[in-house]
């Protein structure tokens, strides 16, 4: 049997390839990431004789050019936790660390655990596309956040309090706010404060038509601008600023609603997507970021391997006498559990009283647990739910139930 072990870095990866008893059948080389090179050393691999089998570590996008090269050239390909690795065969009290030495190391790796190995297999196009389109959503959030801070300590100079005049929703064809737009227009307190509150209220009755906004608030504008005390003059320079800040979190507002509505429909067409909508504290955005990160639920043979995935499970962290506190492993995907920690979070704001994952939450909190003790048990139990109820609905559909 061959163990080709690859170190995967970006753009090129150090191969190797051993067989039992420490014998090297090809000593590490390079290849690039490029159709030719991974062409050729694809059918290297497939004239060696004997069983072969490709090991290589989950790093992040960097392995899936490789992984999905060799797999569609025929070859059985392995990825493995690059934790796994990492524990491998550490004895030795030298420190050695090169790719060279890394890809013999994986190999080696796979020839310990052969029967073991876990096959690599493709996403499908749909679900990769989901699962981009939900790491996208997160990031553009990010940055909004971080522009809307911004916005709001410029108006804190021009018209403080403004954001916290208006509690509409950002609208879902293009994920503009009104307080923003109203910003963009009425940008310093002396645009509402010098006018009269009949003639503000024209001014922003006309100004609500535009835009799509119903005119409600209009005396709670005027008498805010007036006992507001600026401290950026009504200046060219002070409307360029607060008008640029307004367009940069729109701009990205407007992708994510963009992003968001990709999200839907790609989630949609999936056939899990009518049972985990109907889980409560799933919504039209994190139902489609749950089944993006979980990925086809039949790749999870049991549910405590989809708790595992998602770095939930219980650990034991004791020796003797001592008794540590470390509750969950923490090695899964952190994306899946931000989702999860979502849904406990609308669990509880909206307390459903028969649903059991609430009533799981509720009961620890009353225990007086920690937080993360008892969001991290929620999260847990909803996806054992999940594996279930999905699975369940999977195999009716499968059997023309």
């Amino acid at each position: 049997m061959n163990a080709v072990g690859i170190d995967v870095s970006k753009g090129k990866s150090t191969v190797a390839v051993m067989r039992i008893l420490g014998e090297v059948v090809i000593s590490p080389f390079e290849v690039t990431h490029i159709g030719s090179e991974l062409g050729t050393l694809a059918k290297r691999l497939l004239s060696l004789p004997g069983e072969t089998k490709v090991i290589m570590e989950c790093t992040g996008n960097y392995h899936l050019p490789i992984a999905r090269a060799l797999h569609d050239a025929g070859l059985t390909v392995c990825t493995v936790h690059a934790q796994l690795i990492h524990d491998f065969g550490n004895n030795s009290i030298r420190k050695r660390k090169s790719d060279k030495a890394d890809s013999i190391k994986i190999a080696n790796y796979g020839l310990s655990n052969w029967i073991t190995l876990q096959k690599y297999v493709p996403e499908e196009e749909i679900r990769q596309s989901l699962k981009v389109f939900s790491r996208q959503y997160n990031k553009y959030n990010k940055i909004k956040t971080m522009l809307k801070n911004n916005l709001i300590s410029l108006l804190d100079q021009s018209f403080p309090g403004l954001n916290e005049l208006f509690t509409s929703p950002a609208r879902e064809k293009d994920g503009h706010e009104k307080w923003l737009d109203f910003a963009a227009y009425f940008w310093h307190s002396e645009c509402v404060g010098s006018l009269s509150l009949n003639a503000f209220s024209e001014r922003y009755r006309k100004w609500c038509k535009r835009n799509g906004y119903y005119p409600v608030s209009a005396d709670e504008i005027h008498a805010a601008a007036q006992q507001c005390t600026p401290v950026l003059p009504k200046s060219g320079n002070t409307k360029l600023l607060i008008t640029q800040a307004v367009a940069q979190v729109n701009a990205i507002a407007e992708s994510i609603a963009a992003v968001a509505r990709e999200m839907k429909r790609l989630a949609a067409s999936l056939p899990e997507y009518p049972v985990v909508l109907d889980f409560r504290g799933v919504g039209e955005i994190l139902a489609p970021q749950l089944i993006a990160e979980i990925g086809d639920i039949h790749r999870f043979s049991k549910k405590s391997s989809l708790v595992a995935f998602a770095g939930l499970e219980p650990t034991d962290n004791s020796s003797g006498k001592f008794q540590g506190d470390e509750p969950i492993s923490k090695k899964g995907s952190p994306h899946l559990r931000k989702a999860l920690f979502q849904v406990m979070d609308c669990l509880i704001k909206h307390s459903p009283v028969n649903d059991s994952v609430y009533q799981l939450l509720d009961r620890k909190r009353a225990e007086g647990r920690h937080y993360y003790s008892y969001m991290c048990a929620g999260s847990a139990k909803l996806l054992r739910i999940y594996y279930a109820r999905v699975k369940e609905y999977l195999s009716k559909i499968e059997t023309g139930e």
